[in-house]
């Protein structure tokens, strides 16, 4: 069985590390290229960065600031932001990055995901999901409405989340980053029902995102959840929870993690 992997997601806004609360109330959380190194020399497996206004602003992700997190990183990294067609994808990709990640775009157009896996391989192309269980919380259930939302959760759309993740999981993609835009930043737990969902219909993998509080949340969505990586971000930020003291207890309690 292929090893789980713990996955720092850091939000960058105006060359800084911030995270919030439901995608609103920022915090500065440091750097970004010292705590991408530090989560490297800890175990952490990849790391996400995302340029969080890049598509609100119709702004290019930080080409530089990739060009220097990729002299100074070890690890795979993926880039997302303000990705809307194969000319970013080839700049970033370029400036070092391993993978991107496309949303906003891949829902605006969606044959993006099918040109990006023609050009460059499936392997480099994330589709990010952030969606929002309306109505009632009765998570994961056939009745409930889990809705997708672009522009870093501003705007609602009208497609639906398995059925989108199960289009772009047949239009190429490599992997699905799935975001409960409910659970982010309330570290109350994964959204698990739903990625058991995903997990359970789509043959890529699929990270969860949104909810980390506890290492018992991360164990959760790998056993319950049958998420192939769990992305977190404050937790990790604000020293909540260390990597390698993560990775132990996710070992004995029979997770598969690479240490």
């Amino acid at each position: 069985m292929l090893a789980k992997r713990i996955i720092p997601c850091l939000d960058i806004k105006d060359g800084q590390t911030v995270k919030g609360t439901n995608f609103v109330n920022l915090r500065q959380a440091g750097d970004p290229i010292e705590l991408g190194k530090l989560y490297s020399e800890q175990g952490a497996d990849e790391l996400v960065y995302l340029d969080i206004t890049a598509s609100h602003e119709g702004r290019k992700t930080f080409t530089e600031l990739v060009k220097r997190i990729a002299r100074e990183i070890n690890i795979p990294f993926t880039v997302g932001g303000g990705i809307n067609e194969l000319s970013d994808v080839d700049r970033l990709l370029n400036a070092g990055a391993d993978k991107v990640s496309i949303n906003s775009a891949a829902l605006r157009r969606p044959e993006l995901v099918d040109e990006i896996a023609k050009h460059f391989g499936s392997q480099v192309c994330v589709v990010a999901i952030d969606a929002k269980m309306e109505g009632e919380m009765s998570e994961g259930q056939r009745g409930s409405e889990w809705i997708c939302y672009i522009n870093g959760g501003r705007v609602p759309t009208e497609r639906k989340l398995f059925a989108w993740a199960k289009e772009v999981n047949e239009r190429g993609a490599g992997e699905i980053l799935f975001t409960s835009m409910n659970h982010d930043g309330v570290k109350r737990g994964f959204a698990d029902a739903a990625l058991r969902r995903l997990t359970d219909t789509l043959t890529i993998p699929v990270i969860a995102s949104g909810g980390a509080g506890t290492k018992e949340h991360f164990r959760d969505t790998f056993q319950n959840g049958h998420s192939d990586a769990a992305l977190a971000a404050s937790v990790f930020h604000f020293g909540e929870i260390p990597i390698p003291e993560l990775k132990q207890y996710l070992r004995n309690e029979g997770v598969n993690v690479r240490l």
